[in-house]
């Protein structure tokens, strides 16, 4: 069936172990970031057992699906004061930032019996989530320290996902300084320091002894660093490949006819005039992933563009009505395509 994603899962399951492996030797423990994969249970239930110590996600709604996975199960994205019902009743630790959200999983906790982990995440400056590291945060941390059911585990941070900035060694001795003066001030010992997500991977041999975590996903799935996108040593960067199916092959012209305005996304489309050419058409498109995430695996074949439900190409072989081609994600087209309802998803168990 396709279009379909193939998940080579032998290869998977060994850049986990050489990830966690890895960090572990170094004294690092590593969540496992599984929110790529769409809460598919019979890839993140492989990877359970490859020495993670929390599964972790955005969704709620995988969580839940992923309830029988025996892992301590963590949650992601800030929370939304409407989803602590649902939160208290299946996540053990949750990323934090909003003193009132947290006071709202109090309560719940306090009503259902149960102590909810958390960890304060902390704005170095890629302004994403989190307390600004330059404003006040002791009045937060000791109003958190009072609450019944919640109980402070650590603090973290999240570099490079929206402002670009790599994680180094001034902004995770930020991070270290947080922690010594919660630390000092109220007496008490913080167990997680968690120092980002895959793109402080390249910097795990130069972190300060305080940083004990990291949240990993791209590095696990695409097996590659993403602060410059190295590839990881040991680790197999063609995990997954999208396959897609011919569904029509033309000689056209390569620049369009007639008076030009918006496509169908609002776009102004440029596209350069490269003579005759054999166009082919393969059935998926921007409604799965869009292109810009997609690399041939064939140079003979070039991505053109996409509409909703086509992807275009310039056909520079021999190419037929119902041939599959191949192509290569990045961490973006991944997540858009594990998503989609619509790609059908293979996995492979042996190589």
């Amino acid at each position: 069936m396709y279009p379909r994603i193939v998940i080579n899962l032998p290869k998977l399951v060994h850049n986990a172990k050489t990830v966690t492996s890895f960090l572990k030797a170094r004294g690092i423990s590593c969540f496992l970031v599984g929110k790529v994969m769409a809460g598919n249970k019979k890839v993140l239930s492989r990877l359970a057992s490859c020495g993670f110590t929390y599964l972790a996600d955005s969704r709620i709604q995988n969580l839940i699906r992923l309830k029988t996975i025996p892992l301590p199960k963590a949650l992601l994205r800030i929370p939304m004061p409407s989803e602590v019902n649902l939160l208290v009743d299946w996540v053990d630790l949750v990323l934090v930032s909003e003193l009132e959200t947290i006071r709202k999983i109090n309560q719940r906790a306090e009503n259902r019996a149960k102590i909810i982990d958390i960890i304060v995440m902390f704005d170095l400056g890629d302004l994403r989530e989190g307390i600004f590291y330059k404003n006040d945060y002791i009045n937060l941390i000791e109003a958190i320290l009072k609450l019944s059911h919640i109980r402070l585990r650590g603090i973290g941070t999240n570099l490079t996902c929206y402002g670009a900035i790599i994680p180094d060694t001034d902004n995770m001795n930020a991070l270290v300084a947080i922690k010594q003066t919660i630390e000092e001030k109220f007496g008490i010992v913080l167990d997680i320091i968690s120092g980002g997500n895959s793109s402080s991977f390249y910097l795990v041999d130069q972190l300060p002894d305080a940083v004990n975590n990291l949240r990993i996903g791209e590095a696990i799935f695409l097996g590659k660093e993403t602060a410059f996108g190295t590839a990881l040593l040991g680790c197999y960067q063609d995990v997954f490949r999208l396959e897609a199916e011919v569904v029509e092959v033309q000689d056209k012209p390569s620049y369009p006819i007639g008076t030009m305005t918006r496509n169908a996304f609002g776009e102004i489309p440029h596209i350069a005039d490269q003579g005759k050419m054999t166009r082919g058409i393969c059935a998926i498109g921007k409604q799965d992933v869009d292109p810009v995430h997609l690399t041939s695996l064939d140079p003979a074949i070039a991505i053109l563009g996409a509409s909703s439900d086509h992807l275009l190409l310039d056909c520079r072989k021999k190419v037929t009505v119902g041939d599959k081609l191949g192509f290569r994600l990045d961490y973006g087209g991944l997540l858009q395509v594990m998503t989609s309802s619509y790609v059908h998803k293979k996995i492979m168990k042996n190589e």
